[in-house]
């Protein structure tokens, strides 16, 4: 005549780290006791198989039953739900029910020893008393273990619900981080007075003999440092948006840097709706004219590129320059920064790689479409 608990029936949570108390487990197996107990001596009162006088005796006989029962049901269905949960999932409760009908009754069993140690029955009632209790330990064994089985799956689910939410909301706030550090990053890099001065410069070379492009170059600036600012917080932003900010990049740094810096843009009109992260294709151009086009006297020629293979969205940047390593990237770079933004946004799906093809150095980065 017992009730169940199992900590962890029909559920990982453990292994996921939802933490474990052992302390409050053994508390939690010590209430069920005293709760089988009472409801134990309360249906033998109703059904009138004992007196109230005789209360005393019987709880203390129906702790015992509870007990016994209680440490075999958690040793064998902890075990049965470990092992079977995921394998058999349709069969596991039945399988928990047939632990229970056999626990009930090796608990009964050795409640009856026990009785026989403390002198309670005599030895030749042992059987007599195992008769009388199994059928009614079976039946309550059953009805109670199986209650408490649910509850503590259901209590464990909603702790690994809480946990996967709490771990989903500090991931959420590093990646908001992440991109103020990325939006900074570049606001930075847009006001730093050798971009401001020289693209002024630029703007004031440009207004007497073409008024007009000053003026759009004054627009592409203000666009790209509003953009800076403003990128979207979602953590995603659509490639046609990415693009136009690219391109007023490069617009303005081809006022200051002239023939030197050349591009192309192939990317296909399928893709213009595209999530990607914010600033990341700007960040892979920026590199390419901070380090190859600004310190070489031919500058370069960068190619931009974008497809979707197998599923995947692949947007390239390569320039003619010597090449560089991701080892050498520092946390604190602005690829750095895209290489952190990608592992919380996609996880071992997104990627960005450095390779040299054809004397060019292609930097790729790849990401589920």
């Amino acid at each position: 005549m017992i009730s169940e608990i199992n900590p962890a029936t029909n559920n990982h949570s453990a292994n996921r780290g939802v933490k474990f108390s052992y302390a409050s487990a053994l508390l939690r197996v010590f209430v069920y006791i005293c709760a089988a107990t009472l409801l134990v001596v309360a249906l033998l009162l109703s059904l009138g198989l004992m007196r109230l006088s005789q209360s005393g005796g019987h709880f203390v006989a129906a702790f015992v039953y509870s007990t016994t029962i209680s440490v075999l049901s958690i040793l064998v269905l902890n075990w049965i739900s470990h092992r079977y949960t995921e394998k058999y999932p349709r069969l596991v409760v039945l399988m928990q029910a047939l632990a229970l009908v056999c626990t009930a009754i090796a608990g009964d069993l050795a409640a009856g020893v026990i009785f026989q140690i403390v002198r309670l029955i005599p030895p030749s009632g042992y059987w007599a008393e195992f008769k009388a209790s199994a059928p009614f330990s079976v039946v309550v064994t059953l009805v109670i273990g199986l209650s408490i089985t649910t509850y503590e799956t259901l209590r464990y689910k909603f702790q690994e619900a809480q946990l996967e939410l709490r771990t989903k909301q500090v991931e959420q706030e590093r990646a908001y981080k992440l991109l103020a550090e990325a939006q900074l990053s570049s606001l930075e890099s847009r006001i730093h007075p050798h971009f401001l001065f020289n693209t002024l410069n630029s703007i004031a070379a440009l207004i007497p003999r073409d008024p007009q492009l000053a003026e759009d170059t004054v627009g592409k600036l203000a666009s790209l440092l509003r953009f800076s600012l403003n990128a979207n917080h979602s953590g995603l932003t659509p490639l046609s948006q990415e693009l136009k900010i690219v391109r007023d990049y490069l617009e303005i740094e081809k006022t200051r840097f002239g023939p030197r810096l050349r591009y192309e843009i192939a990317i296909p009109e399928a893709l213009q709706d595209t999530n990607v992260p914010p600033l990341a294709l700007q960040s892979l151009v920026e590199n390419a004219v901070k380090h190859v086009v600004s310190e070489r006297s031919q500058g370069a020629t960068i190619h931009i590129r974008g497809s979707e293979e197998a599923g995947r969205i692949l947007l390239e940047v390569s320039d003619d320059g010597p090449g560089f390593s991701l080892d050498a990237i520092t946390p604190e770079h602005g690829l750095g920064n895209l290489i952190a933004r990608l592992d919380l946004l996609f996880g071992g799906d997104g990627r960005l790689e450095v390779a040299r093809e054809n004397d060019r150095t292609v930097v790729r980065l790849s990401f589920p479409a």
